[in-house]
C-alpha cells in the first residue's frame, strides 16, 4: 500500500490525548492513572486502590471538570465529583482533556457546561476475539478480567468484566520534625466486581455499565497505632448504568444527535462498630437516580460556517436516611446555541449557554430558590502554515462557566445552606500549537513526527463554596467564601521515531501556575498565598521503546511543595518524585504457537513508584511505595 495522506484542521480548544500504543504502553490500571500525564491536572488520591480518586484541571476544583464516557456525562448529584478508579483501561482506545469547548457541529448542551472536559471514548471491536488477564500485585493483590469482542453484518460489541481482591495492607514511614511513626496501612482493604458491554452500529453506540464494592476507609494515620485508635469506617458502592446515542446525517447539510441515560447508584458508609472509639457511629444509606435525555442538531449551510443547537434535560432524586434528610429532587436544563466558521486559515467559534435548575422537596426548610444563567464562550484560531507534515496554528479563547450547588451543598444535614450562590469561573487563554512530520529515508520507512503546544492562561473564580466553621469548632456550614486568581503555563511536547521494527517515543508536560487567595486583603494570613493543595511546578516524562512485541516503558512525575493549612505557613506536602517502569512482551510465544493452546499469550511486568519515595496527595493519607504488578494475558 502507497503512502496516504490525511488532511485535517487542528481543534481550536485547548486539549490533549493518549491514545493506541502510547496509552497502552502507561503504567495504568484505571482512567485516574492516565490522567496524571496530562498538563494541567492534578490527581487527589487518598492512597492504596480502594482510595476515591478525583481530577482537579487548572485548580478549579473536581466538580469544574465533566467526565464523559462516548458522548455522555458520568455524574453525581450528590456530590458532583466521580471517583475515576472505577473505570478500567481495558476497553479504552482513547482518554482526551480539553480545556474549552470539544468543538462539533452536533454535541449536547452539557459538553458545554463545564471549565474542563475528559472524554472517555471506548474501543469499536474490528473482529471476533476473546482475552483473558490474570494479576499477582503487591499487598496481597489478586486480579481476573476477561474482554470478549465480536463484528457481525455491521454491528459490533464487547463485553468486559473484572473481578478484583487487595488487602491493602502496605508499609509505610510518615517522619516529620515531630514524629517518625513506621507501620502497615490498616482497614484500606478492596474487593470489587465491575462488567460492562458496549453495542455498536453505524451512527448508533450504547454502553451497559455496573460495579459494586466494598472498602475500607482507612482514615489518617495517627502516631500510636494500637487497635483503638484505627478508623474502622466501611463503605459499600454499587453503580448501575446504561446509556444509548444515535446520530445521523442527513440532506448533506444536516446532522442531528439523541442521548439517553439512566443512572442508579447506592452508597452505604457505616462506622458503628464496637471497637471504634474515636469517630462518631454511623451507618448511613444513599440512593441516587439519574434520568437524562439530549437532542442535538446540526446544520451546515456552506462548507465553512456550521450552526447546531442541543437542549438537555435531566432528572435527578437523592435519598438518604439521616435524620431530618429531606428526599431531593432536582430538574435540570440545558440549551445552547453555538456556531462555527472554518474559513481558509481561520477558524472561530462561539456558544451561548442557558442553564436553569429547580429543586424539590417537601419536608422540612424547603427547596433553593430556582437557578437560572446564561453564559458565553468565545474562541479564534489562526494556521500560519497549514501544511499536511507542518503546520502551526496560534489560538485564544475566553470562556464563562459555573457550576451550581451540589445537592449535598445545599441540604446536608446540619451542615447545607440553600442559600448558597453558584460558583463562577473566567477562563483565558492564548496559546500555539505546532505539528512537524518527515521520512528521513523513504526507502527504508523510518520518520520522525514532533508535536509541541503551549498554553498561558488566566483564570478567576468568584463565591468559592467551601465548608467553614460558624458556631465553634463542631458547627460547619458550607458557605460563599473566597475569590482565586490563577496564572499558569501548560506545555507538552511529543517526539515520535519509527524506523523498521523499532519505535521510540518521548512524552512530556509541563505545568507551571501561581494559584492565589485574594478573597480579603485585610487577612494577612491568608490573602495572596497559594491555595491549598496547588503545586506551583510539576511535570512528567514518559520514554517508550519497543522492538517488534517488546516494549519498555519509563515515565517520571515531579510535583512541587504544596500548602494544605493556612494555620501554619510551614504545613507543606514535600516535593515527591515518582518513577514507575513497564516491561511487556505482547506475545511472546509466537513463534512457538504449536505449544500453546492459545492464540497469544503476553506478559507484563510493572514496577510502580521504583525508588520507594514515601510521598502523600493529601495529608496523613500516605501513598504505596515501591510495588510490583505481574500479569498475564491469554488470547484466545
Amino acid at each position: 500500500m502507497g503512502e496516504v495522506e490525511v488532511y485535517g484542521k487542528r481543534p481550536i480548544a485547548t486539549s490533549q490525548t493518549l491514545r493506541g500504543a502510547d496509552l497502552r504502553a502507561l503504567s495504568t490500571t484505571s482512567v485516574a492513572d492516565a490522567l496524571k500525564y496530562f498538563a494541567g491536572a492534578q490527581m487527589k488520591d487518598y492512597g492504596g486502590l480502594g482510595g476515591l480518586k478525583t481530577i482537579n484541571v487548572r485548580s478549579m476544583g473536581a466538580q469544574h471538570v465533566g467526565i464523559y464516557i462516548d458522548g455522555i456525562r458520568i455524574t453525581n448529584a450528590q456530590n458532583g465529583t466521580v471517583d475515576l478508579g472505577k473505570f478500567s483501561m481495558s476497553s479504552m482506545e482513547s482518554i482526551s482533556l480539553y480545556n474549552a469547548n470539544k468543538l462539533d457541529n452536533c454535541q449536547s448542551a452539557s459538553e458545554y457546561a463545564s471549565g474542563a472536559t475528559v472524554y472517555l471514548t471506548t474501543r469499536r471491536p474490528t473482529c471476533d476475539s476473546l482475552s483473558v488477564q490474570l494479576r499477582r500485585a503487591s499487598f496481597t493483590t489478586f486480579m481476573a478480567k476477561a474482554n470478549a469482542q465480536f463484528k457481525w453484518k455491521g454491528w459490533s460489541g464487547f463485553v468486559d468484566g473484572e473481578w478484583t481482591d487487595s488487602r491493602g495492607d502496605y508499609p509505610f514511614r510518615y517522619h516529620s520534625e515531630y514524629e517518625d511513626t513506621v507501620g502497615h496501612r490498616a482497614n484500606s482493604d478492596i474487593r470489587y466486581g465491575r462488567i460492562e458491554g458496549a453495542l455498536f452500529h453505524g451512527g448508533f453506540s450504547s454502553h451497559l455499565y455496573y460495579y459494586e464494592s466494598e472498602r475500607g476507609c482507612p482514615g489518617g494515620i495517627v502516631r500510636r497505632l494500637s487497635d483503638k485508635y484505627i478508623n474502622v469506617g466501611r463503605e459499600w458502592d454499587r453503580d448501575f448504568f446504561v446509556q444509548a446515542s444515535y446520530q445521523q446525517e442527513f440532506l448533506h447539510h444536516h446532522r442531528i444527535k439523541v442521548n439517553a441515560k439512566y443512572t442508579n447508584e447506592y452508597l452505604r458508609y457505616c462506622t458503628d462498630y464496637p471497637e471504634n472509639q474515636n469517630t462518631a457511629r454511623v451507618n448511613n444509606h444513599y440512593r441516587q437516580e439519574d434520568g437524562y435525555g439530549a437532542l442535538c442538531y446540526g446544520y451546515r449551510p456552506w462548507s465553512w460556517l456550521s450552526l447546531s443547537t442541543s437542549y438537555d434535560v435531566r432528572y435527578s432524586k437523592l435519598r438518604a436516611d439521616l435524620k431530618r434528610f429531606d428526599n431531593v429532587f432536582r430538574l435540570d436544563q440545558k440549551e445552547v446555541v453555538a456556531a462555527q466558521m472554518n474559513y481558509h486559515n481561520i477558524q472561530a467559534a462561539a456558544s451561548i449557554l442557558h442553564q436553569h435548575y429547580h429543586d424539590f422537596t417537601f419536608v422540612h426548610a424547603g427547596a433553593a430558590d430556582p437557578l437560572d444563567r446564561w453564559t458565553p464562550a468565545v474562541s479564534l484560531a489562526y494556521t500560519i502554515a497549514p501544511g499536511v507534515r507542518n503546520s502551526l496554528t496560534l489560538r485564544a479563547w475566553y470562556k464563562k462557566i459555573f457550576r451550581a450547588p451540589t445537592l449535598n451543598d445545599l441540604y446536608y444535614t446540619q451542615v447545607g445552606n440553600r442559600n448558597l450562590k453558584p460558583e463562577y469561573t473566567k477562563q483565558w487563554n492564548i496559546g500555539a500549537e505546532w505539528h512537524y512530520t518527515k521520512s528521513l529515508v523513504p526507502s527504508s520507512h523510518s520518520q520522525v513526527s514532533l508535536s509541541l503546544q503551549a498554553d498561558a492562561y488566566q483564570n478567576k473564580i468568584e463565591n468559592r463554596i467551601v465548608c467553614l466553621p460558624m458556631k465553634g469548632t463542631y458547627t460547619w456550614t458550607m458557605m460563599n467564601y473566597g475569590y482565586t486568581f490563577c496564572r499558569g503555563l501548560n506545555a507538552t511536547g511529543n517526539v515520535r521515531y519509527d524506523t523498521g521494527n523499532w519505535h521510540f517515543s518521548l512524552l512530556t508536560s509541563l505545568t507551571w501556575q501561581r494559584d492565589l487567595n485574594r478573597t480579603d486583603p485585610n487577612d494577612e494570613d491568608t490573602y495572596d498565598k497559594p491555595i491549598c493543595y496547588s503545586p506551583k511546578l510539576s511535570y512528567t516524562l514518559t520514554a517508550i521503546a519497543a522492538w517488534k512485541d517488546v516494549s519498555l516503558t519509563l515515565s517520571h512525575m515531579h510535583v512541587g511543595e504544596r500548602m494544605w493549612s493556612y494555620a501554619d505557613p510551614q504545613d507543606i506536602l514535600k516535593p515527591y518524585n515518582n518513577v514507575d517502569m513497564k516491561l511487556s512482551v505482547s506475545d511472546f510465544m509466537s513463534h512457538a504457537s504449536h505449544l500453546s493452546p492459545f492464540a497469544s499469550v503476553g506478559l507484563c511486568l510493572e514496577v510502580l513508584d521504583l525508588f520507594d519515595e514515601q510521598y502523600e496527595h493529601i495529608p496523613r493519607y500516605p501513598m504505596p511505595g515501591r510495588n510490583y504488578r505481574l500479569t498475564l494475558t491469554l488470547g484466545i
